[in-house]
């Protein structure tokens, strides 16, 4: 997926999908009710839109939104944004292909971390959507620390962070892609727990073809 057709989104559009994504994870258990955020920004833009901090995640409205800058500084909004603003920004400033964040919380993607267990190409959906899964040393949510840690993991072109202790950030050109990834996650881990709670080791597609369609889509 790409940009095409999601450039010329208003930035009414962009807020507007922000809470459809928030509503879509938090119904499907990937949020809870004041954990996890997302944020946009229009293609080429130095600013972003973010949700915001302590609003019940399931029903943000666009008129909770907070536009930022890159620096962190106020641009529109009356709601405190989301404390993990610094990994948004952070993220778009190395990442010009990014134009939408999720972060969430979900919890087969974190029980498997927590255990050891790294998430791998058991499934199409695992090569195709995910590609490289970076883990992210643990950093307390909201920090200058955490924001260098998952800066320096993302700019080498990830798809998929899992932040250890924490939770996963998925991002994308839009927010449609973002949340593909965020969904993915989950179900590649959900997929993984099933089979070695049933005492076997998920067979994996043979590092061959993970690179021979590397090669023919031209994926690095």
């Amino acid at each position: 997926m790409g940009v095409e057709g999601f450039s010329l989104v208003s930035e009414d559009e962009l807020k507007e999908e922000i809470c459809r994504v928030m509503k879509s994870l938090y119904e499907r258990g990937l949020i809870s009710a004041l954990g996890g955020n997302v944020s946009a920004r229009v293609p080429g833009s130095k600013d972003f839109w973010i949700t915001p901090s302590g609003v019940f995640k399931g029903a943000v409205t666009p008129d909770d939104l907070v536009k930022l800058d890159l620096e962190g500084n106020y641009l529109e909004g009356f709601l405190r944004p989301s404390i993990e603003w610094p990994m948004h920004a952070a993220i778009y400033r190395v990442r010009p292909d990014v134009n939408a964040i999720i972060h969430a919380h979900n919890p087969y993607t974190l029980g498997l971390a927590l255990a050891g267990i790294g998430l791998k190409p058991v499934s199409v959906e695992a090569v195709m959507v995910l590609r490289k899964v970076e883990i992210v040393p643990f950093a307390f949510p909201g920090t200058d620390k955490l924001a260098q840690l998952v800066e320096e993991h993302i700019a080498k072109g990830a798809r998929a962070l899992v932040l250890q202790n924490h939770g996963v950030v998925a991002v994308g050109a839009n927010l449609v892609e973002a949340e593909a990834v965020a969904e993915t996650l989950e179900e590649v881990a959900i997929a993984q727990y099933v089979a070695l709670s049933l005492g076997k080791e998920p067979p994996t597609i043979p590092e061959k073809d993970v690179e021979l369609y590397m090669k023919l889509y031209r994926i690095q």
